[in-house]
């Protein structure tokens, strides 16, 4: 993990809008994964461009998910991860990747470093070099959360 932070963050192609979502969420803080689904329409996205990933701690792979699911048990020897979803959420290149969940979790964390991202944002609790965006927001608050962050991004230029 720590060889991995040394190195500079990939980042996709420079420019300018959002017109990709991923999202790494901790299930086990925040539940309401269809929240992210607002996007679409906050910052005029196609319906398919936001892609979600769920966090659990642990989880019953018999258990039907909503949301693609990954947890400690798919971390393999020298930091790979084992899990088709994962291995498919960050062969993707996003112009936005939102770290949501507020304590250091190390596959979260590796999930994060792991995915192509022009802009990343999360939260002030976990390691300041996985974001470039930080905001000091509850995780709880979705909506406080998806206000500050259209915000920022009206300021950079990037949606309207």
């Amino acid at each position: 993990m720590k060889q991995l932070l040394s190195i500079p963050l990939e980042c996709t192609k420079k420019g300018h809008g959002i017109a990709s979502v991923g999202c790494i969420v901790d299930l086990d803080k925040f539940e309401d994964v269809n929240l992210f689904y607002q996007l679409v329409d906050e910052f005029k996205l196609r319906p398919n461009s936001v892609k979600i990933i769920g966090y659990k701690s642990f989880y019953d792979k018999n258990s039907p998910y909503s949301t693609p699911i990954f947890s400690d048990k798919d971390l393999g020897w020298k930091g790979t991860i084992e899990n088709g979803y994962a291995l498919e959420f960050f062969s993707r290149e996003y112009d936005l990747l939102l770290n949501y969940y507020s304590e250091e979790q190390l596959l979260l964390q590796l999930m994060s470093l792991k995915t192509k991202a022009r802009i990343r944002v999360g939260f002030g609790t976990v390691d300041h070099k996985l974001n470039d965006l930080i905001l000091q927001t509850p995780i709880s608050d979705f909506r406080l959360f998806k206000n500050e962050l259209k915000k920022y991004l009206k300021i950079f230029k990037e949606i309207e």
